[in-house]
């Protein structure tokens, strides 16, 4: 039951002080470690669900008489599970407080320095493809003799240049969500506008509900501006809805971030019936959704998914902000994103904006303007593509590493890929030393050390990148992982 799942939060850290009801976390464990299980199976399954981040830290365990009788089981298991939880470090107690979730000193993900450009290394940490060279090529041919014209006026637009909001506009007025440009804002990139929705929406302290594991730089920004996450699972089988409106209501968090097209990393897509419940529980609460669309373009299995937006009933979508981007579906060299919201807040952020840069390129705008225009045929060509390299990469990565385990996403750029064990961070300062830089799961945890046995692989790159690729991370691992030290080099991102 929803009243079983969440309860309030007593400090400003992610998790602390929330409390899994006893019947919620018996069905996770018994998922895990199976009906009535041993006290050694019971903490295992209890670790697997923190490092899996389906259970935050910092979260209260159920009382131990009560976690009992929810899995049919004798206190003493329990208790000698939760013994072994603390001796492990995987759980704390204090009198008075109860027993909560805790990963061990040292359980914390690594560091890999970005290597610098041009030295053979091979990205695997910026799941986004390069840009199709004719249409790109061709787009910038188009939009030379508006430059001219553009060139006798100082080139500073706020909101953006008007034809492109236009554009984008109609975008989503033909994809079933009536949109006038005046509701749109032009973002130098996606990450501009997420960090200036989240920066005049959110303060210090307010709560947002996150899905984890979720999209690396948008966690960055809500840590940075010191906003208190109350994350969601998002596992194989998609979202927990039950859990994720149980903690709207319960938490009364400010703002909601979700990526409901091809989730990043793990490339899944939320159904239309739990998107108009998540609408309609958010409306209830007063909560912001703050929806990232940036990879709604690629879809390679289903139909593209209509806006989030579009769902909401006849006015009730003012408090659903829509976040999109030409950086998967064109080229992330545009730097071309944008917000989609109401005028009055569109006027607010672009207040905000111009304290950060007052304007966007205008030759990048103009591009862009193109580029929409052609979207169809643009996608036309390069979703088979981006079908092929997924398939290949499967394949490739099933004959090398036939222990590894991943759900094909229907869409996205990556594969969200189950080591088995946790060794991640290890795997990606091994996979550097051998010319391959690759994201352990342990950036796109709402809490640091988890997803440990995660690894975020893209299949952005061509089938010949891709098996070298394969074949250097198998290097990495014959020759033993060794020490996970951070690598000097230049600040650590991930894309």
């Amino acid at each position: 039951m929803a009243s079983d799942a969440v309860v309030r939060s007593m400090d400003g850290r992610s998790g602390m002080g929330q409390g899994l009801g006893s019947r919620r976390l018996a069905d996770l464990v018994t998922g895990v470690a199976g009906a009535r299980p041993g006290y050694r199976a019971l903490a295992q399954g209890v670790r697997t669900l923190l490092l899996d981040g389906r259970i935050a830290l910092r979260v209260r365990l159920p009382a131990e008489r009560e976690f009992a009788a929810a899995l049919g089981v004798s206190r003493a298991t329990v208790t000698s599970a939760y013994d072994l939880l603390r001796e492990s470090g995987y759980a704390h107690s204090r009198r008075g407080a109860g027993t909560w979730t805790e990963l061990p000193e040292g359980v914390r993900p690594t560091v890999v320095a970005t290597p610098a450009a041009g030295d053979g290394v091979i990205d695997l940490a910026i799941a986004a493809p390069g840009a199709l060279r004719e249409e790109l090529s061709a787009a910038y041919a188009d939009a030379a003799p508006d430059v001219a014209r553009h060139a006798a006026t100082p080139g500073y637009h706020p909101f953006g240049l008007e034809e492109l909001r236009a554009a984008i506009a109609e975008r989503y007025t033909r994809r079933g969500l009536p949109t006038l440009p005046e509701q749109i804002l032009i973002t130098t990139g996606a990450q501009q506008a997420v960090s200036l929705t989240l920066t005049l929406l959110g303060r210090p302290g307010d709560r947002i509900v996150v899905e984890n594991p979720s999209y690396a730089n948008a966690l960055s920004v809500i840590r940075q501006l010191g906003l208190r996450t109350a994350p969601v699972p998002v596992t194989e089988d998609g979202w927990d809805m039950d859990l994720f409106c149980a903690t709207l209501r319960q938490s009364a968090p400010r703002l909601a971030y979700l990526i409901p097209d091809f989730q990043n990393p793990t490339g899944r897509l939320m159904p239309q019936e739990q998107r108009r419940r998540l609408i309609a529980e958010a409306r209830a609460t007063g909560t912001w959704l703050v929806v990232d669309e940036t990879v709604s373009d690629i879809a390679l299995d289903t139909p593209t998914p209509p806006p989030f937006a579009s769902l909401a009933p006849h006015g009730g979508g003012e408090q659903i902000v829509t976040v999109g981007s030409l950086s998967k579906g064109h080229w992330s060299g545009l730097r071309v994103g944008w917000v989609r919201a109401g005028t009055r807040l569109i006027t607010e952020l672009t207040t905000l904006r111009v304290m950060a840069d007052m304007s966007g390129s205008v030759l990048d705008q103009l591009v862009a303007g193109r580029l929409v225009a052609r979207e169809e045929d643009i996608l036309r060509r390069r979703l088979p593509l981006l079908r092929e390299q997924r398939d290949h990469l499967a394949d490739t990565l099933g004959r090398e590493f036939p222990d590894w385990r991943w759900a094909l996403p229907p869409g996205g750029l990556s594969l969200w890929i189950d080591l088995g064990r946790p060794l991640a961070s290890a795997l990606a300062a091994a996979a550097l030393r051998h010319g391959v830089r690759i994201e352990g799961g342990s950036r796109f945890g709402a809490d640091p050390g988890t997803f440990e046995h995660r690894l975020r692989w893209p299949y952005t790159q061509s089938t010949d990148v891709a098996e070298e690729a394969v074949r250097r991370v198998a290097a990495a691992l014959d020759a033993g992982l060794g020490a996970t030290g951070d690598a000097p080099g230049r600040p650590h991102w991930v894309a």
